[in-house]
């Protein structure tokens, strides 16, 4: 389901009036990309909800601008430092004949399943998103990563994530980063560490007490 965002173009620029369209309960923004930057304008609580919805961060958007339809992606936005206030946008024309490269959500399922959280385990998420390149049609709103093999102690890496049709790694990332692990909770590792050390002692003790050999008799 494609999302669908509306906007008119304006052609006030400056601080002054980006202040007056956000008094005015409206959001101040840009699309660029093919041809010429455009300057726009939203409904700032129209906005700010879709801000809300993780979709609206990795999918291409129907955006329509003056009364006619654009495909785009969100690149950026700005928020006011203690308000919530959208302060500025930025969205990026697509073209369906050429890749895209955008963070995917990773959504990770059967963690519940997995041996290592059976086993007292705890899984820590490495990475919370995924750096993609694709065609537009073949972006995904979020990559799943299946956690119900994972054995305490043992991580799934980049390399271990299924891939939609179309949909490959990039920038940074490399196929042995890991994306999740299973690690041994804190607090059980400082209670065997105290019991190994409360335990230390107590040999030394019993070995101290146990009564010495008795030289061998000369015959």
């Amino acid at each position: 389901m494609t999302i669908e965002i509306a906007a008119t173009s304006r052609k006030a620029q400056g601080t002054g009036a980006s202040r007056r369209l956000r008094k005015a309960n409206r959001v101040p923004g840009i699309v660029y990309g093919t041809g010429e930057a455009t300057m726009i304008e939203l409904d700032h609580n129209t906005l700010y909800y879709a801000l809300r919805n993780e979709a609206f961060h990795a999918s291409v958007l129907s955006l329509e601008l003056d009364g006619k339809k654009q495909s785009v992606l969100l690149r950026d936005f700005q928020m006011h430092p203690f308000r919530q206030q959208v302060q500025h946008i930025d969205f990026q024309r697509v073209d369906a004949k050429k890749k895209i490269h955008m963070k995917v959500p990773l959504h990770f399922k059967n963690a519940d399943i997995a041996p290592g959280v059976k086993s007292g385990g705890i899984i820590s998420h490495v990475l919370n998103d995924l750096l993609i390149a694709c065609l537009p049609a073949d972006l995904p709103a979020a990559i799943e990563v299946d956690l119900a093999g994972l054995s305490l102690g043992h991580s799934i890496h980049v390399s271990d994530v299924k891939l939609p049709k179309g949909v490959e790694v990039a920038g940074h990332h490399h196929a042995a980063d890991a994306v999740a692990t299973v690690q041994v909770p804190r607090g059980a590792v400082e209670a065997a560490a105290t019991a190994d050390a409360a335990a230390a002692p107590a040999a030394d003790a019993k070995a101290a007490a146990a009564p010495a050999a008795k030289p061998a008799a000369k015959k």
